[in-house]
This record gives structure tokens, sequence and C-alpha cells, in this order.
């Protein structure tokens, strides 16, 4: 099966970025970074890229219209040839113009069960919300932050001893298995976006083939 190519946007520690370096130097998905792009000059995900001989740039947003900087990000993805983009914490707000360029080829991994809790606190918003079951969600970008179509969804136990630290943490080890799992179905063409609903066509489970966490309910696709 043919590798595809990834760009991957952060802005931080870059763990979703290091659990997908890891999934694609194991083979469990076929799939090959070929860039990481960072709005933050120090942010860790740089250093991850560089220590697996990946390409890494700071694309300097400072003193720059959004597109200006959008478009230097764009010419970078153009360059490697990326066949997926890849929000991994990336923390700014992607403007039309640029989601419009990747649109069904941008993907992007959110702390909570959208609609649910969007935007930078999803973990702290649904603590404090008193919620039950929170979880993460990867989806397609469209043109509203957190909003566009859903791909894959777990749901995590909200315990009542939790911190907005444990949580966030618990939700972080699934996010590290949803978004190389996303990935993997992308590679192999196994996502259909019909309007809000992304089809996952059918193939293989992970559920069957890797370890799951017995209290986290996966949904169907993964």
């Amino acid at each position: 099966m043919t590798r595809i190519k990834v760009g991957v946007l952060a802005s931080g520690r870059g763990t979703n970025l290091q659990a997908i370096i890891d999934a694609s130097e194991s083979g469990k998905i076929d799939a090959d970074i070929v860039v990481v792009i960072s709005d933050k000059k120090d942010a860790y995900a740089l250093e991850r890229a560089k220590k697996h001989g990946i390409p890494a740039y700071f694309v300097d947003p400072k003193g720059k219209s959004r597109e200006e900087h959008e478009k230097e990000i764009d010419e970078i993805l153009r360059k490697y040839n990326v066949d997926l983009v890849v929000g991994a914490g990336y923390m700014r707000i992607l403007s039309p113009w640029f989601i419009r360029r990747w649109y069904g080829k941008i993907i992007n991994i959110h702390p909570a069960l959208l609609p649910s809790f969007k935007g930078t606190d999803g973990q702290g918003d649904a603590l404090r919300y008193g919620v039950k079951i929170t979880g993460c969600t990867t989806h397609f970008m469209d043109e509203l932050p957190d909003h566009g179509p859903i791909i894959l969804q777990a749901a995590v136990k909200v315990k009542d001893d939790d911190t907005r630290d444990s949580l966030a943490e618990r939700i972080l080890k699934v996010e590290h298995q949803l978004l190389p799992r996303t990935i993997q179905l992308f590679a192999e063409g196994r996502l259909k976006i019909e309007g809000r609903r992304v089809k996952i066509l059918p193939g293989d489970s992970w559920k069957e083939k890797y370890e799951t966490y017995p209290d986290v309910l996966y949904c169907e696709g993964y």
C-alpha cells in the first residue's frame, strides 16, 4: 500500500505528534510525517520532529496578517507534497482561505465530545460543567473552530476525584489511539464526507488488532 505524506501543525508539547511518529515508525499506520510546523519557536513538538529526522519549521506569525502567515505554511506543506494536514494541539484558528485550500485533507483532534466543550480547555470546561462522561473527537476541519464533520469519538468516564490534569491525562491516552487510527482510515481511503456525517467504509477494526482501555467506549469505525 502507498504510504501517505502527513504534515503536522503543533503549538505545544507534541504528545499527539509523538503518537503519530511512533505509529508511523512501527508500521501501525501507512503514513510518513514529512514536515512539522509550529507557530511557537520553543514548541517541544519541533524538538520531537528533529529527534526523528523530520523537517521542522517555526513560522513566526508576528507582524503578519493571518493570510500572510498561512500562505507561508501552505507553501511549506505543498513543498513536501503533503496528502493530509493534521492539527495536533495547534492553537491558532485557521482562516477560511486555508481551510478551503485543504478541505477534506485537514483533520484535528479535540479533547471533548464535540459539539460539547469547544475551545481551548475542553477538559476543564467538561469538569466545571459537571458532566459524568467526556472524551475526545477527531474531525475534518471546516471554516468554524471545532466544528467540522466528526470522524471518530471515544467516551471517557469522569471520576469524582478528578482534577483537570488527571482527567486531561486519561483523555490524552485515548487521543494517542484515535489520532493515528484516523490517519490510517484516511490512508486506506475509508473516510467519505456526506454533509455533516463521515461514513467509514468497511474494513478492519483496531479494537480487534490492538489494546484498548476497558473503561473507554470506542465508536464504530475504530
